[in-house]
């Protein structure tokens, strides 16, 4: 009797430190897919930088692009937080501007490992497997929708078409500032940027 009393905590343990791991497995992930790109990144090495052994991988995941999609989905969600965190702190009025301005700062820029996933994997999504490429794009709908009800037309068509343009300018001048040797110019595209798109804020 005390053996089976004993066996239900050891179980319900067990699953609970399987869950730990999995999590820490998929934050692991979600940073390195960023840092290092989809192909860049490898099982052994998110295991082993989550201090695990690679033999276990298959105990959480059902392949590399179940956990690519898992980590795509944890870093878009980080994403939209961030932001929709960023419009709720802005005073009256000024949430679209201070998202705006969040996502084209230089410590964003600087933060690819825990930035913005498109704009540090926008040109390998079109590779990557159907799960990966649908994770991605649930964020990104999330995304514009957020910047969408921020525009003062909110509800009308076309404060959605707005946002689109809005949210994919941001990310192509994020991979463009990212990608250019002179810190100078990242600035000043950002910069750019800003002034161009300020009076959709408005």
């Amino acid at each position: 009797m005390m053996g089976v009393m004993k066996s239900k905590p050891t179980k319900q343990a067990a699953a609970s430190r399987k869950e730990a791991t999995h999590e820490r497995i998929v934050e692991v992930a979600a940073r390195a897919i960023r840092r290092s790109g989809y192909g860049g990144t490898g099982v052994a090495d998110i295991m082993k930088e989550a201090g695990l052994t690679h033999g276990g991988f298959y105990a959480h995941f059902e392949s590399r692009d179940a956990l690519l999609a898992e980590a795509g989905d944890r870093a878009g969600a980080e994403a939209v937080a961030v932001a929709a965190r960023v419009a709720a702190a802005a005073p009256p009025g000024q949430a679209l501007q201070a998202m705006m301005q969040a996502y084209l700062s230089q410590e964003h820029i600087s933060a690819i490992e825990t930035g913005c996933p498109v704009s540090a994997l926008g040109s390998e999504m079109p590779r990557q497997a159907p799960e990966v490429r649908r994770a991605a794009t649930i964020h990104i709908k999330e995304m514009i929708d957020l910047f969408a009800r921020q525009l003062p037309d909110w509800g009308q068509p076309q404060a959605h078409e707005q946002a689109m343009a809005l949210v994919c300018a941001l990310i192509g001048t994020a991979m463009v500032a990212r990608a250019v040797d002179d810190p100078k110019l990242s600035q000043a595209l950002c910069a750019a940027a800003l002034k161009q798109f300020s009076p959709a804020a408005g």
